[in-house]
């Protein structure tokens, strides 16, 4: 089939598991069933976490926006997954090309930066509990939450239009199921080498700086632990070690 004649000028040509087409109905089907699951799971969480005056708290503030950020992640990319699935057409205009590159570059790089926001609210839950209150102030918690959502966006900002604006030479076949920054870049026909150069070190801020933070921080979070356990088993060891010696010498006086 040949799907460039009949694709309207502009528009993408979205591959995706078109060389399998008996697979296309099963996983319509499963994936279809898996997002409503999870647009169910994160409203729940929402709305829960929004109507209980006791989970007004930092941790279920992030989880809020963690929620949020997974229902509009999934959103961005899955209906056009099932579309296309659930037809013949493949195709996807310039303009929601455009928007589901952003959403997805905007969204993944927000989800990276809180769960990093994530992790030191744990670290300091366990590892400074009594100040944990006046350090995790609602000012902080909404400024960190702010800054993850702004940074992640500017890195879309920055990157969807440098991946859109590479010239194609006509081709507009997408090899993926929807329009991911990789597969646009391997569609281009010049050097891509200062995009994908740009795109990394923007990729060290956004995802590799966060990954090494939640390392670092629930490393903290571990040897904490430990360190409570340690303590309390010193000294359930020591009261023992007490009782031990209280009864020899109450033995000895007998």
């Amino acid at each position: 089939m040949d799907w460039t004649n009949e694709s309207i000028q502009g528009n993408f040509i979205l591959l995706g598991f078109s060389d399998r087409p008996y697979l296309e109905r099963f996983l319509f089907v499963v994936i279809l069933i898996a997002y409503l699951l999870t647009l169910v799971g994160n409203t729940t969480i929402i709305l829960v976490s929004r109507l209980d005056p006791h989970l007004h708290t930092p941790m279920y503030f992030f989880l809020t926006h963690l929620s949020f950020l997974d229902f509009s992640f999934t959103t961005s990319s899955i209906p056009q997954l099932l579309y296309n699935l659930n037809g013949r057409d493949k195709t996807i205009s310039y303009t929601s090309c455009a928007i589901q590159l952003f959403l997805f570059l905007g969204l993944g790089g927000v989800e990276c930066l809180l769960l990093a926001v994530m992790a030191y609210d744990q670290f300091v839950a366990v590892c400074k509990p009594l100040h944990y209150m006046v350090i995790m102030n609602p000012q902080l918690c909404l400024s960190l939450v702010s800054v993850a959502w702004v940074c992640g966006l500017a890195n879309s900002l920055i990157i969807s239009p440098m991946t859109l604006c590479l010239p194609r030479c006509g081709y507009c076949k997408v090899d993926h199921f929807l329009c991911e920054m990789p597969a646009l870049i391997l569609m281009a026909c010049v050097n891509t080498a200062v995009v994908e150069g740009i795109a990394f070190i923007l990729a060290v801020g956004i995802v590799l700086s966060p990954l090494v933070f939640i390392l670092v921080s629930y490393g903290y979070i571990v040897r904490a632990v430990l360190s409570i356990r340690s303590s309390s088993g010193r000294l359930r060891l020591e009261l023992v070690n007490q009782e031990i010696k209280e009864e020899l010498e109450k033995n000895r006086g007998n």
